[in-house]
């Protein structure tokens, strides 16, 4: 079996990297169609009508409404080829940017990915998660390649809430121990092969930056400040966390996320705060209690859940719960890349105790 690792073409990160877009689309075309998140709207747009004065571009910007799912991606494939589009471009968060991602894949186009906030580890990937339009998870969309361009402004990113960023690290904190897990198994990545040696480290430099830089960079973030730590933890989750998890390979603590699509309850949580939770639950089915210790302390300390009641579900259903199990344990699911089978009741007992420790941790 082949090993590979992928990653973008180019990556571009840096204060006001924004303001000289232009320079980093060559071979792009200038028609472009630009998805963008409606929060970021109101000041991304002028940098670029600036930065595209009196260049020759001609922009089509649509502004994204909705979910990330099938039906919205080919409304925007069709208009990219409609209209003879050269690229498409997506400016934003997450979702923004997988329908992006997923457009431009449909329509047979470079993709350039802009990231606002650095949330997820969603913007280098080769892959998109789709979602129904009720919100429930749907499939991955594994791509050809990832992205030709990723842009990455970290005076932008440093503007958004920190809870943004702490997500972010949520995210990237998952992807050593599920790498360790694939590399443990002997399972495949995410891209159908065996993880290189490269994507194994880049994984556990996730988790090494995280607890030297995530409190310095939160704490800088809250202060309005771009220093060295930000850009650091920016790099790891955006960058290293992408690359991590897709060559590095995924297991449980993204098999149970998947599970939570199916907790109402827990639909407008960001993804790296239910990822983080779903941390613990791993670490409880491998009874790793100095990394489950460890995780505990950091997520205190930078503000990341460690409990149901930290994801706005203090009353946690057992019947809600266990189906959620069930559903993490479905044939697909990366949970069984696991270096151990794994079933819903473990799965179940998992999430319960990890909840348990989270709160006996936090005193309640």
């Amino acid at each position: 079996m082949s090993k590979i690792l992928k990653s973008p073409g180019k990556y571009v990160q840096g204060q006001n990297v924004l303001g000289t877009f232009d320079e980093y689309l060559q071979g792009m075309g200038k028609r472009l169609l630009i998805l963008i998140d409606p929060f970021v709207d109101t000041f991304i747009h002028p940098v670029l009508d600036r930065c595209f004065q009196g260049k020759d571009y001609d922009l089509n910007y649509v502004t994204f409404q909705g979910e990330c799912c099938q039906t919205l991606i080919d409304q925007l494939a069709d208009t990219a080829k409609s209209e003879n589009r050269t690229c498409v471009v997506g400016i934003g968060g997450g979702k923004t940017l997988d329908t992006a991602k997923g457009a431009a894949y449909y329509a047979g186009l470079p993709m350039v990915i802009v990231p606002t906030i650095a949330s997820s580890d969603a913007p280098c990937s080769s892959c998109s998660v789709i979602y129904h339009e009720d919100g429930t998870f749907d499939r991955y969309l594994f791509l050809d390649a990832s992205p030709d361009v990723v842009l990455v402004d970290t005076a932008v990113i440093a503007t958004a809430p920190s809870k943004l960023l702490v997500a972010g690290m949520g995210d990237a904190m998952a992807t050593w121990f599920e790498a360790r897990a694939c590399r443990a198994s002997g399972k495949n990545n995410q891209v159908y092969a065996k993880p290189t040696r490269a994507a194994t480290g880049l994984a556990k430099l996730c988790w090494e930056n995280l607890k030297r830089d995530g409190l310095a960079a939160k704490l800088a973030v809250d202060a309005g400040a771009c220093t060295e730590a930000v850009e650091v933890v920016v790099e790891t989750n955006t960058y290293l966390s992408t690359v991590g998890f897709e060559s590095g390979g995924l297991a449980a603590a993204h098999g149970i996320q998947k599970g939570f699509t199916h907790i109402p309850a827990l639909h407008r949580q960001l993804h790296g705060f239910n990822v983080a939770f779903c941390t613990l639950a791993q670490l409880v089915l491998e009874d790793a209690a100095e990394d489950l210790k460890e995780v505990l302390a950091f997520s205190k300390s930078v503000g990341l859940p460690v409990c149901f009641a930290d994801l706005g579900y203090p009353e946690a259903d057992p019947a809600t719960v266990r189906n959620a199990a069930e559903k993490a344990c479905v044939p697909t699911s990366t949970i069984h890349n696991m270096p151990f089978p794994v079933d819903s009741e473990m799965v179940y007992h998992a999430l319960m105790a990890a909840d348990a420790y989270g709160r006996s941790f936090s005193g309640i």
